[in-house]
């Protein structure tokens, strides 16, 4: 999967823990935003996690040290 493809992925994620946060918890516009902030910033924190790794898995900065054949 591409970084584009994944990060509409994450996106998409956190709409549907919005929605169900305001389903299942709606107790109210103060504690609904404490909510939104919470899945968002979990989603925001999963996503920036999961960038770092997909980057560095492309361009990674220790280069494998390749051994002759016959050693």
């Amino acid at each position: 999967m591409g970084f584009f493809i994944t990060t509409v992925i994450f996106l998409l994620a956190g709409f549907v823990g919005i929605g169900l946060f305001r389903v299942l918890y709606n107790k109210g516009p103060e504690t609904n935003l404490l909510h939104y902030t919470w899945v968002i910033t979990a989603t925001i924190c999963c996503w920036l996690t999961w960038a770092i790794v997909y980057m560095a898995q492309m361009h990674p900065l220790v280069v494998p040290i390749l051994k002759a054949e016959g050693e």
